[in-house]
């Protein structure tokens, strides 16, 4: 595979549902380091001063953004539990956006999907994106797939994702985003916007 190139003044970086109570704690990310892979792009990403934006998934008390009909998060809804609407409080503490950086709330599994972030990138002149997260099969495999039909250059960085099932990561990364995006590891990544 050839080296990642990046034009830097029309890439951003997306840290994609990085949750404070997941990313530290499933064996997939832990095992294979996806924190320390995540801060050092975070912290290359910054360097090379290209747009960082986060998202997160937050509901206004009460769930009303939540239908009956929706089978990802009607469960959420009837848990009881109280409802999140900061999206900052639910990212890891060791990739925390700083004061300048997009954070974005959002209501669905992908991250572009009912927010603002398409129009941010777009008001920026961004056409590529780095995606990374968790989950695999959720926030990465739902913006993936969008972001590729609303025309977006698209990286993945496998290193930096997780997932619940780690075959579902891999079928994910191997089979079905290099259709869509190029598939790197973070140190791909790094180099690239180093360059």
């Amino acid at each position: 595979m050839p080296n990642l190139t990046l034009n830097k003044q029309h890439t951003a970086l997306l840290i994609a549902d990085f949750y404070a109570d997941v990313m530290g704690a499933i064996p997939h990310a832990v095992e294979r380091q996806v924190i320390s892979h995540t801060q050092a792009l975070q912290k290359a990403a910054r360097d090379a001063g290209i747009l960082v934006c986060y998202s997160a998934t937050v509901f206004r008390p009460g769930y009303v953004e939540i239908s009956p009909r929706n089978k990802t998060f009607s469960q959420r809804k009837a848990s009881g539990q109280p409802a999140v609407s900061d999206p900052a409080r639910l990212i890891h503490p060791s990739v925390k956006p700083a004061a300048n950086e997009v954070v974005v709330g959002k209501h669905r599994v992908n991250a572009l999907f009912g927010t603002d972030l398409d129009m941010v990138l777009r008001a920026n002149n961004i056409d590529t994106l780095i995606i990374l997260g968790y989950a695999t099969s959720g926030v990465v495999l739902s913006t993936v797939r969008y972001a590729a039909d609303a025309d977006y250059k698209l990286v993945v960085v496998e290193d930096c994702c997780a997932d619940q099932q780690a075959d579902v990561h891999d079928f994910l990364t191997q089979r079905i985003f290099p259709r869509q995006a190029e598939v790197v590891k973070a140190a791909e990544a790094v180099q690239a916007l180093k360059g």
